[in-house]
């Protein structure tokens, strides 16, 4: 989500541009796509309805491209070419229950083009950073840093991606364009981005765990390559850029994320988290259990953290002991990378300290104002890409799924996480 730690009204007009017509009451709501109806017995912590993956998938074939995804056991996803290729929600195989991914139902049967930003959901979405600081590519040349002046880039909000090719478990992405940062510095770029379905047989080899028959599994990876396509080298004193994937998740009441982290002097590897970027995470919010943090992503309170590239790993995750949900993110973190883009909304002294990887837990900013979802997210970067004329890097992002008893889940959380599920379940109680 968006970094704006000197921004605070980010949220209350950004809010009332999405949900103007809200994510349904709290008694009932008609999905426009399928004329099904949810009630409050069907609902998230916060009131939300829970909208099934079917719905999700019934509302985006209806207002867009979609396609689905299908894996050798018949888990499956749903992308949106439209939406620059992200994928929107995922299921279990024979599971007609609710998808994975928050899908925002009301924008996307609007059919409107809201300013500033198209929040349509997704759990795997393209982005590019710096937000902020004198290198932004979400704010032009003399702009301020607020919220009138904030644009997200339409190539990475409303302009649909080739498909260039497809097939029952990959489908290819392209796009080109040319853009200026906030210090007037013009970047042309080509953007390919595969996304593929794992099998079940791949989740236990790419993880180097052994799943249990009992286990439920649904993964999948985009992999995404940017490539300068102009003439000159891009330079740090000019600005450079960062792959960002970001995932929108559905939240629960007892949706925690899990983030390990290197552990060290803050005086040699700084903070363990920045946790200021819409105010200090309160104490029960987010809990160092030494080694990892706990963070909360029950949708209840809008707050973000991240972790520096010293201390970042390459995973992160989330644990759900109500759903039985384990989710793990893996991504590209090169051991010698110590270059990260700063996207805080403000002229940045060390514009190359940012964050690598970042967990925001929506909610309503004051409470007049709705939350954008609520939902969570995990979202990793690249590190800060000096490209050469002609030259690319690829980031993979990978999310696995996995649904069985804590007591089947636990050996992967510790294997892959080094976490207890036990523990992470009772951090907050």
């Amino acid at each position: 989500m968006w970094d704006a730690k000197h921004a605070p009204a980010a949220a209350l007009i950004v809010g009332s541009l999405i949900i103007a017509g809200g994510c349904g009451g709290p008694d009932e709501v008609v999905d426009e796509a399928t004329d099904e109806t949810t009630t409050s017995a069907d609902q998230n912590a916060g009131g939300t309805p829970v909208l099934t993956y079917e719905m999700d998938s019934d509302l985006l074939t209806k207002h867009t491209d979609a396609i689905e995804l299908v894996s050798d056991e018949g888990a499956a996803i749903v992308v949106v070419p439209e939406y620059q290729g992200r994928v929107m929600t995922s299921r279990f195989a024979n599971d007609d229950g609710a998808g994975n991914g928050w899908v925002n139902h009301d924008l996307i049967s609007s059919g409107k083009i809201e300013p500033h930003i198209n929040v349509f959901g997704g759990e795997d979405r393209f982005w590019l950073g710096p937000e902020g600081g004198q290198y932004a590519i979400f704010f032009a040349k003399g702009a301020e840093f607020g919220l009138e002046d904030w644009q997200t880039p339409a190539f990475i909000d409303t302009e649909g991606y080739n498909l260039d090719s497809s097939s029952t478990s990959e489908a290819v992405f392209s796009h080109s364009a040319q853009f200026k940062n906030m210090s007037d510095t013009e970047f042309n770029v080509g953007i390919k981005r595969t996304v593929r379905i794992k099998s079940a047989s791949q989740v236990g080899e790419e993880l180097g765990v052994e799943i249990g028959d009992d286990v439920e599994v649904l993964a999948y990876e985009s992999e995404n390559t940017l490539t300068n396509t102009g003439d000159a080298h891009w330079t740090a004193d000019k600005g450079l850029l960062s792959i960002w994937i970001l995932g929108m998740l559905k939240h629960s009441e007892t949706t925690n994320v899990i983030v390990p982290y290197k552990e060290g002097p803050e005086s040699e590897m700084g903070a363990i988290v920045n946790d200021t970027y819409f105010g200090k995470v309160p104490a029960n919010r987010l809990v160092d259990n030494g080694g990892y943090l706990v963070f909360k992503g029950d949708g209840q309170m809008r707050s973000k953290i991240g972790v520096n590239a010293t201390r970042a790993l390459p995973m992160l995750g989330s644990y759900d002991p109500g759903k039985g949900l384990l989710t793990i993110v893996t991504y590209t973190k090169p051991d010698d990378a110590t270059q990260y883009v700063n996207s805080m909304w403000e002229h940045q002294e060390e514009p190359y300290a940012g964050d690598v990887v970042n967990s925001y837990n929506d909610g309503p900013p004051d409470e007049d104002t709705p939350p954008l979802g609520p939902f969570y997210e995990l979202e990793t970067s690249s590190p800060a890409l000096a490209l050469g004329a002609g030259v690319s890097y690829t980031h993979f992002h990978r999310t696995f799924h996995l649904r069985g008893s804590q007591e089947d889940l636990t050996p992967i959380a510790q294997a892959v996480l080094g976490v207890d599920l036990a523990e992470v379940a009772a951090t907050f109680e």
